[in-house]
């Protein structure tokens, strides 16, 4: 298959370029807060509309901070040193979603300690949201020809612009659709039953790990880096402890829970 054409700007104006990419994160962050804002409302959470507001722009503050220094951190850390001033050329791109979690996980706890509300009751709810905004970020990917698949013979394999001749697989779709409605449904299902605060938001960390660590097999390792462990890629080794340690906070909590009563 072809790449269909896609233009990743959708609007310009005079100089200003408006990117596809740039308008998944907006309509990410506006589906977050109808989101969280019913979230809260069911769980009776000391929040006005306001205060959801100010919430998703301390995590999107986070996230964008997190994202462009973890990609720093973890995939291009020599080029930066050589060259300090692209570390603000965002317009080059290099942004990572580890990053943006821990940014968007600090955010958060600054912003309950604030408003001295647990944790816990915020990121259950804040985190049911994140698939909606993981599904638009890789179907931004996709129409930017980027982070795509490692070479295949599958019917639905694509020939990405600036990839070779030969057709890969369009992993970005493949992450689209396990962190996105699949992992937006589990989580649905997790937080409509009583569990111990906490749980879906470890659910959601077990859930990435394992699907990113999964669709890794199938997407080409970053061209700087290559395979960092063995035959394993930095995606990987980021995304494992996620699932070992979301598994384990799982349990604790519960064990928790069960002594408490």
């Amino acid at each position: 298959m072809t790449f269909p054409h896609f233009d990743p700007v959708f609007l310009r104006i005079g100089p200003l370029q408006f990117r596809w990419y740039g308008l998944m994160y907006i309509i990410g962050f506006i589906a977050a807060y109808f989101i969280i804002k019913a979230g809260t409302k069911k769980k009776r959470l000391p929040l006005s509309k306001d205060d959801v507001a100010d919430l998703i722009f301390t995590v999107a503050l986070g996230v964008i901070l997190g994202g462009r220094l973890g990609y720093i951190l973890f995939y291009d850390l020599q080029v930066y040193l050589a060259k300090p001033l692209e570390i603000f050329a965002v317009w080059h791109g290099g942004m990572s979603f580890h990053g943006g979690l821990l940014g968007a996980v600090a955010a958060g706890f600054y912003y309950t300690r604030k408003k001295q509300i647990g944790f816990y009751d915020i990121a259950d709810v804040g985190f049911t949201a994140a698939p909606v905004g993981l599904f638009l970020g890789r179907i931004g990917n996709f129409i930017n020809g980027e982070l795509y698949g490692r070479v295949t013979d599958v019917p639905w394999g694509i020939v990405f612009p600036g990839a070779g001749d030969l057709p890969r697989h369009p992993s970005q779709l493949y992450e689209a659709i396990l962190e996105g409605p699949l992992m937006f449904f589990i989580l649905w299902l997790v937080g409509r039953r009583k569990h111990p605060a906490g749980v879906v938001f470890w659910s959601f960390m077990g859930l990435y790990g394992l699907f990113r660590f999964t669709v890794e097999f199938f997407r080409e390792p970053d061209a700087q880096l290559g395979f960092v462990v063995g035959r394993f890629s930095m995606g990987q080794m980021l995304s494992l402890p996620m699932l070992l340690v979301g598994c384990g906070m799982i349990i604790r909590l519960y064990r928790s829970d069960a002594r408490s009563r």
